[in-house]
């Protein structure tokens, strides 16, 4: 792996990669009819991250990536289980709600993250974070107040849920931090691709869609996996406190592309979505401005 020492370097790395994970959104909007084949979607995406992801190990490691399988233990099938469900649940949030609320309910990872950490790990919660969690959740409660509509408020509860399944994955690196990280995630791939086909044929359902959707499908598995390769190459020099402010940017542009009326979708965010995430990014930025002497990193690998 490419190997970053120079913090300088490593930031715009790390802001590409939000970049590339932002047109998620964008790519789900342009599938047809999203909402009629989720596991369909799921099954691709997760065989698709599995996919790349081995034949990156592959290539890093050499023939024997595979003994990492052997070494994930139970925090690793833990980790890209939440990880799994949190890519499940991405997609019946995004398509029962605006891109806006979903992308929200992600942003407020950290403090999922910091509360499960304190609940199953003993972590301690200064009263800077507890400021911030409190600012986040008034943002949540503003953002769900627009949301009353039943599909609609499905949507935000989905994406409160993937945003939990993502911090269950960063608990569990934190619980045995010598657990092999790609290989936790391409565990997940895998997690998605078993849970969909019990459903798709439980269902009666076709494995494929149309070839466009299937394209668009493995499209965002790979928008996904070379965010991930980014990630991990500027991470590994850049604090956690520094990395959360520029996860920000996966955030923002997700709601920008599908805002710009370039790209045909001009989905405008509702106010209540608008205050509620002026809440949630400031919260955000107090959280990342009173950790930033905490020089702890979270690097994948």
């Amino acid at each position: 792996m490419i190997a970053l020492k120079n913090e300088r370097i490593a930031i715009p790395v790390v802001l590409f990669a939000g970049l590339i994970w932002s047109f998620g959104p964008l790519v789900v909007r342009n599938m047809n009819d999203p909402h009629l084949v989720t596991w369909q979607y799921i099954f691709a995406r997760g065989l698709t991250i599995f996919m790349v992801l081995n034949l990156y190990l592959f290539f890093e490691e050499g023939s024997k990536f595979y003994k990492n399988y052997f070494k994930i233990g139970l925090s690793g099938v833990i980790g890209g289980s939440g990880l799994g469900i949190a890519m499940i649940t991405f997609i019946y949030s995004i398509t029962n709600t605006s891109a806006a609320v979903t992308l929200l309910c992600l942003a407020a990872m950290p403090f999922f993250t910091a509360l499960l950490g304190f609940l199953f790990l003993k972590e301690k919660i200064s009263l800077n974070v507890w400021v911030a969690i409190l600012i986040a959740t008034v943002g949540i409660v503003i953002i769900s107040s627009g949301n009353t509509e039943k599909n609609s408020l499905l949507g935000l509860v989905y994406g409160m849920a993937s945003s939990i399944g993502f911090s269950v994955f960063s608990v569990s690196l934190r619980w045995r931090k010598e657990t092999p990280k790609f290989t936790t995630v391409a565990f997940s791939g895998f997690f998605c691709v078993v849970i969909s086909t019990i459903f798709i044929l439980s269902n009666g359902s076709n494995f494929l869609s149309s070839s466009y959707n299937g394209g668009m499908f493995s499209l965002h598995g790979t928008l996904v996996c070379i965010g991930l390769i980014l990630y991990s190459i500027g991470s590994k020099v850049i604090p956690a406190a520094e990395l959360t402010l520029l996860s920000l940017t996966e955030v923002i542009g997700g709601i920008f592309w599908v805002w710009l009326p370039l790209f045909g979708i001009n989905e405008i965010p509702s106010t209540n979505t608008i205050i509620g995430g002026f809440f949630l990014f400031m919260s955000i930025i107090y959280y990342s401005l009173t950790i930033k002497t905490n020089r702890r990193f979270i690097a994948l690998n």
